[in-house]
């Protein structure tokens, strides 16, 4: 496992600020059932399988001098009960008051002293159900490698079993200042990739200084001289510190008869979708994008691709920019330029196939959601106005020590200046949204949450009046075929 941070992460870490913190959470709603399944079950589970992700008990160490980039060194007071907390809502809990939940977790950065994750045990909500929030920062989750704690706490059956094989970790010493100190000068001379990589790090460091303070030049210029902010649109304005959170849950069968009827992907269908309910939003916001008839949206993909940067999942990730016809009146037309915009894609034979995803050990979708999070930071040049991860996930269901997972919504972190992102997530026959808001930017959320769902009406409202009927004679005869079996 390679201990030193890459160039990479070391631009994560420096596009995070209050109002950009930079993790990934996932909200999980479970059924407990007869399992028993509360914060002290969940407590173990998490100190059972915590061995497959050794990196979730590592923190940060600086290099004094920036000699060499900072390393992953073990916490030598790692406390599980700080990582795994417990939270309630007032019974019985609807999902708007853990939305709000899950909305105000992930607005606060997370502790840079400590492993980079938290995990919250939610009880209280309505039919006596609870929830898991998981929440984890992008340099942690890489893919390479390490995967989402997420991943590896779900099993295909209720009945649990212990996996953990490391319960004698014993955390190792890590280097004092100087110490440190002396270890980069050595490994910048033995290596020559270890020099590189701190050469490279230290100089965009200092590009990135020179750029933000530019942009501080230009903004107080701005102020003095009465002019707002430059390309303040919908989807692009300076964010809060502050987040909003909106869920929403639709049936996968919808997504498969409009495939059937309309050609594409469900894919496809999503993302036309989610075009429908951009052009929605905008006109209950009697808002335009300045005159733009689409939205730019960087959408990842996953790819056999060698020349890319490997993962343990087998694929590799590659962002692939995609036009939303917002101006499109017709839903029918929006997702057929929708699905041609995304056939080259299709046609290169890189793609993998939605049923090879799926089929990934454990939870894969909280990994994957990830690296999308990551693809999206390192294409923020690339002048996308919202990043949307879409991965296929189990279509049965999954258990977290005997209690079913009846939901599963991603919350993606908002770029600098992009108040809105969205994760998409199929599993066990539904498909989940969620959309992450800058609580200032965007007070109207929910409407685009509704918006979707009435995007999504219009598709299948089409596929109803598109579908071929059978022929007047041919029905009445299968109906009276069907009534004479019924009679003998």
């Amino acid at each position: 496992m390679s201990d030193r941070l890459r160039p990479r992460d070391l631009a994560i870490l420096a596009a995070e600020s209050p109002t950009t913190p930079m993790h990934n959470a996932t909200v999980e709603i479970f059924d407990p059932g007869e399992s028993g399944f509360d914060h002290d079950r969940l407590v173990q589970l998490i100190a059972d399988r915590i061995a497959f992700v050794p990196r979730y008990r590592q923190r940060l160490q600086s290099v004094p001098g920036r000699l060499a980039n900072p390393s992953w060194v073990d916490d030598e007071g790692f406390d599980l009960g700080y990582h795994v907390r417990r939270s309630a809502l007032p019974r019985p809990g609807s999902i708007d008051q853990l939305r709000e939940l899950v909305a105000r977790i992930a607005s606060r950065p997370l502790d840079r002293t400590r492993p980079l994750w938290e995990c919250y045990f939610v009880e209280g909500l309505e039919h006596g159900r609870v929830a898991l929030l998981t929440k984890s920062h992008q340099i942690l989750v890489d893919g390479r490698e390490t995967v989402d704690i997420g991943q590896v706490l779900l099993d295909t059956s209720p009945d649990s079993s212990t996996l953990g094989h490391d319960d004698d970790w014993h955390p190792s010493r890590p280097a004092g200042p100087v110490t440190a100190a002396l270890h980069a000068v050595t490994d910048n001379l033995e290596s020559p990739r270890t020099l590189w990589m701190t050469t490279r790090s230290n100089a965009e460091s200092l590009a990135r200084a020179a750029s933000a303070s530019g942009a501080r030049v230009a903004e107080v210029a701005n102020a003095l001289a009465g002019r707002g902010p430059v390309h303040s649109t919908p989807v692009h304005r300076r964010l809060s510190q502050q987040r909003r959170f909106v869920t929403v849950r639709t049936d996968l069968s919808d997504y498969r008869v409009i495939r059937e009827v309309h050609g594409g992907t469900v894919n496809d269908v999503i993302l036309a979708t989610l075009a429908g309910g951009f052009r929605g939003w905008l006109m209950a916001r009697a808002e335009s994008l300045g005159g733009l008839k689409t939205i730019k949206a960087i959408v990842p993909m996953s790819v056999i691709d060698d020349e890319l940067e490997p993962t343990s999942l087998g694929t590799q990730i590659t962002g692939h920019l995609v036009n939303l016809p917002i101006g499109e009146p017709s839903p029918v037309v929006r997702l057929h330029q929708v699905s041609y915009d995304l056939r080259a894609h299709r046609d290169n034979g890189r793609n993998v196939s939605a049923r090879r995803l799926s089929g990934i050990a454990g939870f894969a979708p909280t990994t994957f959601h990830a690296l999308g999070a990551r693809l999206a930071t390192a294409e923020l040049r690339r002048g996308f106005h919202v990043s949307i991860t879409n991965v296929p996930g189990p279509q049965f269901p999954l258990y977290a020590d005997g209690a079913r997972m009846l939901e599963s919504y991603p919350v993606h972190p908002l770029l600098p200046d992009h108040p809105l992102a969205i994760g998409v997530t199929s599993y066990d026959g539904r498909v989940f949204y969620g959309i992450t808001a800058d609580r200032d930017a965007v007070p109207d959320a929910d409407v685009l949450g509704q918006c979707v769902l009435d995007a999504l009406e219009e598709l299948k409202d089409s596929a109803s009046e598109t579908r071929p009927r059978a022929p007047r004679g041919r029905k009445e005869a299968a109906g009276k075929k069907a009534a004479g079996k019924e009679e003998k």
